[in-house]
């Protein structure tokens, strides 16, 4: 057994978080092609889902129902084989990831990205002002292990490509150390 009573994996359960407009969609999604694991868009499986609790008319987003997103991922994520990506981290088991990537955006460059999505202006400043306080690695520190949280920084496509071999060599070695 694992720690706090999980089961046994035969793959790993990866988190990738960060900003939006860090790269966290395009990341996961092209290393759970390369990898062979599960791509698990939070987005996705709460609009397939139906998992919100209303709108925030300041920010425009719909406000998740967390609770209702882990019933929906449970399953999965005890089978093992994930890669999870979502803003926030800290609603998840915590022993539900092996490890934890926080993907991190030069404010320039997020800024350029978040204009090319037309956030708005609050918008915009309230994800540059997360972004410079660090506010979702921070996050992500408080809510596992810090030894498995990873900061890994998403400012071009040879960023992308770095992390995805980083990241490739992680599962490797993962899956090395806990073959049965």
């Amino acid at each position: 057994m694992r720690a706090f009573g999980m089961p046994e994996r035969k793959s790993p359960n990866i988190l990738i978080t960060g900003t939006p407009g860090t790269g966290k969609t395009a990341l996961a999604a092209k290393l759970a092609s390369i990898s062979g694991l599960n791509h698990l868009n939070i987005g996705t499986i709460a609009e397939e889902n139906s998992c919100y609790e209303g709108e925030d008319e300041e920010l425009q987003c719909k406000v998740l129902d967390e609770d209702k997103v882990v019933d929906c991922m449970t399953a999965s994520m005890e089978k093992g084989g994930n890669i999870v990506d979502y803003l926030g981290s800290d609603f998840f088991e915590e022993d539900w990831f092996d490890i934890v990537f926080c993907l991190r955006t030069d404010t320039a460059i997020l800024a350029a990205r978040l204009e090319e999505r037309n956030y708005s202006e609050v918008k915009i400043k309230n994800n540059l002002e997360s972004e410079i306080f660090q506010v979702l690695l921070e996050e992500a520190r408080d809510s596992y292990d810090p030894d498995i949280v990873h900061e890994l920084q998403s400012d071009s496509i040879a960023d992308q490509e770095s992390n995805i071999e980083r990241i490739q060599g992680w599962i490797k070695n993962w899956l090395a150390n806990n073959s049965t």
